[in-house]
């Protein structure tokens, strides 16, 4: 397993479109998972540990920055032949067991991750009202390994500023994950 570290925020850099399946069986897009005041963007799968250890708290603070109109999508792109924890059926087994509040896409052809310049599992992008990148940073300070209460929300208290002033923290932590699962032929 590598693990790796994302970019820094490209503040501005607009939010590509996509148009996935979802686990619902509906198709979305950027703009039917959007929040008014904001939607992220992260990329996730089922069996990356990082992953694992967020769950359940990704869950409650997605459930609250609902409440600021703050929405997200979670989207798999890892090759689901040599990961089959990854596929489809696991996929929407792990959305009803965790009781997503968001769409979990999957980006079979891997384009959307492409897109977007997504690295790892979890990898988050924070956007604006206007699709403008304000947050590509850690969910929160607890590490994998040791699974403690994370003493940082770095993800939610972004979020929560961006539905209040349409900007994301200059300050920003780079998250930590797994390496996004890239076809064989696609790696190249």
């Amino acid at each position: 397993m590598v693990s790796l570290n994302p970019p820094v925020c490209d503040f501005g850099w607009k939010a590509p479109d996509f148009n996935l399946l979802g686990v619902d069986g509906r198709q979305w897009t950027l703009a039917d998972a959007a929040g008014p005041n904001g939607t992220v963007v992260m990329f996730i799968c089922n069996h990356c540990p990082y992953v694992k250890s967020i769950r359940e708290r990704l869950v409650a603070d997605f459930r609250e920055l609902r409440s600021l109109g703050i929405h997200a999508v979670a989207i798999s792109s890892n090759d689901t032949v040599n990961y089959p924890d990854d596929s489809y059926d696991n996929m929407k087994r792990i959305a009803s067991e965790y009781g997503f509040p968001f769409p979990y896409l999957i980006d079979d052809t891997q384009e959307v991750a492409k897109a977007y310049g997504a690295v790892c599992t979890p990898d988050f992008f924070g956007f604006n009202a206007g699709f403008e990148l304000q947050y590509r940073g850690r969910f929160d300070d607890a590490r994998r390994e040791l699974n403690p209460a994370p003493s940082s929300r770095d993800l939610f208290q972004a979020m929560k500023l961006v539905a209040e002033t349409g900007q994301g923290p200059r300050e920003q932590i780079a998250s930590i994950g797994c390496s996004i699962k890239w076809l064989e032929d696609a790696a190249g």
